[in-house]
């Protein structure tokens, strides 16, 4: 019996980092159906580049996801999947609140200093040309 506690545990830490992995998939594919704005600025090969990495990653979690479906029903009964479902879905939310929103705000604050940076130097541009107008 202690073995195979070992083993369901080792098993639970297995599924919680995959489920993790999954959840940085699913925020991958949302970033890259709306991509930051220095992302767009990049071009289009670096945004259909990232969307094809997410696409890829995307099936082969579809594929790990039924196995895993198949495994635990067959192993702990239909009522796993269930389970597991359900605490995926509370893991994801957690991440979402703690990490994703995180990275989200700090785009933001990265984008608005560049924006900000942009339009100091364009205002000290036009000063600068305004200026040399002014003196001849």
């Amino acid at each position: 019996m202690v073995n195979a506690g070992r083993d369901l545990e080792s098993c639970i830490g297995d599924v919680s980092r995959w489920m993790k992995a999954a959840s940085d998939i699913d925020q991958a594919e949302k970033q890259a159906k709306n991509p930051p704005l220095f992302k767009k600025l990049q071009g289009a090969d670096a945004v259909q580049s990232e969307a094809l990495q997410v696409y890829a990653a995307k099936k082969k979690l579809e594929a790990q996801r039924a196995e895993l479906k198949q495994y635990l029903q067959m192993t702990f009964g239909p009522q796993a999947w269930a389970d597991l479902i359900h605490l995926e879905g509370r893991i994801r939310k957690e991440r979402q609140e703690a990490i994703y929103k995180q990275q989200e705000m700090r785009q933001k604050i990265i984008e608005a200093i560049a924006i900000g940076v942009l339009g100091i130097v364009s205002f000290g541009i036009l000063f600068w040309v305004l200026w040399l107008a002014s003196k001849n």
